[in-house]
């Protein structure tokens, strides 16, 4: 009795270490905001210095303190309209071409059959360039909003299929096998082993779909548009405003960024319950 009280007691000693320790080590978010900000704090100081200096000229690259006021001209016209159709085309995109995409990926990791038939031509539309689909987009849709949806919907589609292919061929046939032991049907061994076991790979394809929405969808408004925020990248080209074309590109940092941040929060909420697997 008087062992088993003291190696009890000793666990719960090891245990108070190691959590002591755990938040002894753990960052603390001040320290990662440093971290996070010190080398675009630097950035902006080099840049500052070369075009006050008259090292860089001031209309190829103007000082970064001289952007605040061009995003107030800009607030104060329609910067919200371009964020906002921008953004809208990016979501309708994504959702269409992730959503075809995991339901095509089902079929192919699941049977195949359907592997052998799909599989093939997929991987080699994925090799096409996104710039090669634009003239035959156009040509076919024009340039209203079909032309831009269906080309982001294919950006989104081949990470979003390969990813959740991948992930479900790897599930681990142990599992499968439980299943069958325990009498679960096919659909139901699919619904409650097979999904969860491979949800890790499906998310993280979901999350590369949505980075890759952002890209094609530049590549769609560079060619076609007269909003959102890929115009105004054009835009501020053909008008000689670097300025504009700079905001564009930290608006698309900050937008992608975000939208990576919250798709990073649901996958850890629907991938919550693998804390309580015991490692």
């Amino acid at each position: 009795m008087q062992n088993s009280i003291s190696k009890s007691e000793l666990n719960r000693s090891l245990a108070q270490a190691a959590l002591q320790d755990q938040q002894r080590h753990k960052p603390s978010k001040f320290k990662s905001w440093y971290k996070a900000l010190l080398l675009p704090v630097i950035f902006l100081f080099i840049c500052e210095f070369l075009v006050r200096s008259g090292a860089i000229d001031a209309y190829l690259l103007p000082a970064p303190s001289s952007l605040w006021q061009s995003f107030i001209d800009l607030a104060h016209a329609d910067l919200l309209t371009h964020i906002y159709i921008s953004t809208w085309r990016v979501f309708a995109g994504f959702a269409i071409g992730s959503g075809l995409g995991l339901l095509f990926a089902i079929g192919v990791g699941l049977n195949k059959q359907v592997e052998e038939y799909l599989d093939p031509t997929f991987s080699a539309i994925k090799s096409i360039p996104s710039l090669a689909w634009i003239p035959l987009l156009l040509l076919w849709l024009g340039i209203d909003e079909g032309s831009k949806l269906t080309l982001i919907a294919i950006g989104a589609f081949f990470p979003t299929y390969t990813n959740t292919v991948a992930a479900i061929q790897n599930v681990d046939p142990k599992l499968v096998e439980l299943g069958k032991v325990y009498g679960l049907n096919h659909f139901e061994r699919i619904v409650q082993i097979i999904l969860p076991a491979a949800s890790p790979g499906i998310l993280t394809g979901l999350r590369n779909s949505l980075s890759l929405s952002w890209m094609f969808m530049i590549a769609a408004e560079l060619i076609a548009a007269t909003q959102g925020i890929g115009y105004l990248l054009s835009d501020g080209r053909e008008t000689s405003r670097p300025d504009i074309v700079i905001l564009a590109i930290i608006l698309l940092a900050l937008l992608g960024k975000i939208t990576d941040t919250i798709m990073k929060a649901v996958e850890q909420w629907l991938l919550r319950w693998r804390e309580s697997i015991p490692k």
